[in-house]
């Protein structure tokens, strides 16, 4: 069993910053890559950003320049550092893996029950 733990998120004022982490642990051969999306009440789960187990990072246009992943693979964590927060990144956070178990299991993904990240206008 895997689990994704997120810690971090909580109320802000915007312009101000919020570092998010997820721990991963369980049985865990290899991470493809970790991210973390966002649901706001009435919208669907979007993409925020993805780092994958090389480095390589994705972000939402919309947060482009003021967030950025990062992660320890030693240690099956990821971080998002969140800088001048906006009133429309309230939401709840939820960290993703793309995962295997084992060797001969195939990849699937794993998501955390989430982090509530509110920003005051």
């Amino acid at each position: 069993q895997v689990q994704l733990v997120e810690l971090g998120g909580g109320l802000v004022q915007a312009g101000g910053s919020l570092r998010l982490s997820c721990a991963a642990s369980g049985s865990i051969f290899r991470f493809n890559a970790m991210g973390w999306y966002r649901q706001a009440p009435g919208n669907q789960r979007e993409l925020v950003a993805t780092i994958t187990s090389g480095g390589s990072t994705n972000y939402a246009d919309s947060v482009k320049g003021r967030f950025t992943i990062s992660s320890d693979n030693a240690k099956n964590m990821v971080y998002m550092e969140m800088t001048s927060l906006k009133p429309e990144d309230t939401a709840v956070y939820y960290c993703n893996a793309n995962l295997r178990e084992r060797l001969t299991s195939p990849a699937r993904d794993y998501w955390g029950q989430g982090t509530q990240v509110t920003v005051s206008s």
